[in-house]
């Protein structure tokens, strides 16, 4: 089976060139940013764009690929790691957002979301992740507590397919690392009494007191039953009955077992296909120097999976839509 750690380091005069062509301050204007971003990505290296376009057809075991050797500045070059979102609207393209794009570019669509719950953060394309001060134990901006578990967006009709994840710094001791659980491995650690509980239950949450619509209805595992798709959050799969609390117990230790960390560092570039992986995050020391680890993430749908319906672009915001 091919590897799922892709050594990019060959190609990185040939990538640089590609950056070098994108607009200079992104957030000028985004549609136009990322239509320049596809348009690259079509002149990607010829084994890269076509490793790309096998994962995003067939997807893979591990449930990810990472980019390693991609280019990026050097320390003393870069900003500071930032404290407080969103970015100046005038800051130069730094080179990960720019891999991040042109390889986004690739799979298919940029995409901003209302999450539906309040987190005005999230509805901008390009996010970055970075420890900030009193950040909510669920969010990215966390370092002490580790991130659980869980598929982004599993409540959203139009959940993303791709999660990306670039670094332009890791972090100063090397412990934050991305964990991440493929359903493809744990599938054949679960009984066939647990598969089928975790096929037939319907779990519901509520987005809205006032809209009785806003309500999402998700399914642990979902699709063929050969081969599934999983969506995990124990916030959001709330166990009910005994029967609830003995399956998802049994997807959170077989998850658990298959758990694969991966140590983001500079120059990398993480694909979490998002309809087959759980991922969390090692807990991490911040030391607030202006040296704190920092990644950019961008969320990318495709064509499957009800993803897309007609006319959308690159760069668009997805109105929040509850899963049926």
């Amino acid at each position: 089976m091919p590897s799922s750690i892709i050594d990019c380091s060959p190609y990185r005069a040939e990538l640089l060139a590609l950056a070098s062509e994108l607009p200079t301050v992104p957030r000028a204007d985004l549609y136009a940013f990322f239509e320049d971003a596809m348009r690259l990505a079509e002149r990607l290296p010829q084994e890269l764009r076509a490793g790309l376009d096998d994962f995003n057809a067939k997807g893979n075991m591990d449930g990810y690929w990472l980019l390693r050797g991609l280019p990026v500045e050097p320390d003393d070059e870069l900003p500071p790691t930032p404290r407080s979102s969103p970015p100046p609207e005038d800051r130069r393209l730094l080179n990960m957002e720019a891999m991040l794009c042109i390889v986004g570019g690739a799979l298919g669509l940029l995409t901003a979301y209302d999450q539906g719950y309040g987190n005005r953060r999230s509805i901008t394309v390009l996010h970055e992740l970075f420890p900030t001060p009193k950040a909510h134990p669920l969010s990215g901006g966390t370092s002490k507590s580790q991130l659980e578990f869980h598929t982004d967006l599993s409540h959203h009709a139009r959940q993303p397919n791709y999660i990306l994840l670039s670094c332009s710094r890791g972090d100063h001791e090397g412990k934050a690392a991305t964990l991440v659980s493929s359903i493809r491995k744990a599938l054949p650690l679960l009984s066939d009494k647990v598969r089928d509980h975790l096929f037939d239950r319907v779990f519901t949450r509520r987005f809205d007191a006032a809209d009785p619509e806003a309500t999402a209805h998700v399914k642990a595992l979902y699709g063929n039953k050969d081969d599934p798709y999983v969506s995990f959050n124990r916030s959001f799969l709330t166990a009910e009955t005994p029967q609830d609390i003995a399956a998802l117990d049994a997807l959170s230790a077989a998850l658990a077992d298959v758990t694969e960390p991966i140590l983001l560092t500079r120059g990398d570039l993480l694909i979490i296909d998002n309809f087959r992986i759980a991922h969390g995050r090692a807990p991490f020391t911040a030391r607030w120097d202006g040296k704190d680890r920092w990644l950019h993430r961008a969320y990318v749908r495709t064509d499957r999976n009800g993803q897309l319906s007609d006319g959308e672009r690159s760069g668009d915001v997805v109105p929040f839509i509850p899963r049926r």
